[in-house]
């Protein structure tokens, strides 16, 4: 099983009030389109994490195949969502992608990419790049659970652990920016 969450619990605090999933990219809200590729790739299941207005989302999403989690600690940051999304998987899941709500242009062939990738090599880490930078989705094989579920904004989250396993990541390199572009700021929903 090869499971994929996607976090979608943050305040969107730098977009002066709105909610930033909610706001269209190309006629659909954004958390929609993102939810909707993921679903599009080759992953087993994709559980959205709720958190600041979660019925909101919940309601952009009804009609998806997503599971959903509440995260009850959402404005402690994003490690709390990773954690919450982290508790909902089987027993039987391999390995996770992590993907924010935010990341607004990311498509099925980067996902896919990284599974692939996962699939045909087996190491502990795996992550969307473009130019040798890293983005979006972030995979975590089975091993890599226990220590993730002790991630904190305090020691920078996810990137702590990749940070450690870095010797043993692998960069998958895509074809579009898109794997590093997420939308914080007005001036990022421009650009996007």
């Amino acid at each position: 099983m090869l499971s994929l969450i996607v976090l979608a619990a943050g305040k969107s605090t730098r977009m002066r009030g709105r909610n930033k999933l909610l706001i269209k990219i190309e006629g659909k809200p954004m958390i929609r389109r993102v939810a909707e590729t993921a679903l599009e790739s080759k992953v087993d299941e994709v559980i959205v994490v709720l958190g600041w207005e979660a019925q909101k989302i919940r309601e952009v999403l009804a009609d998806l195949p997503c599971r959903f989690v509440l995260n009850k600690d959402y404005e402690h940051g994003q490690s709390s969502s990773v954690k919450a999304g982290l508790k909902e998987i089987g027993t039987t899941t391999r390995a996770l992608l992590v993907l924010p709500g935010d990341v607004a242009r990311i498509d099925t062939h980067s996902i896919n990419a990284v599974l692939d990738a996962y699939n045909n090599g087996k190491a502990p880490i795996v992550v969307a790049a473009h130019k040798g930078r890293l983005g979006h989705p972030i995979l975590l094989s089975k091993e890599l659970f226990e220590e993730t579920m002790q991630i904190d904004e305090q020691t920078f989250g996810l990137k702590s652990v990749v940070r450690r396993h870095q010797a043993e990541m692998r960069l998958v390199e895509t074809d579009t920016e898109n794997v590093l572009r997420d939308v914080d700021t007005p001036e990022d929903l421009k650009r996007v």
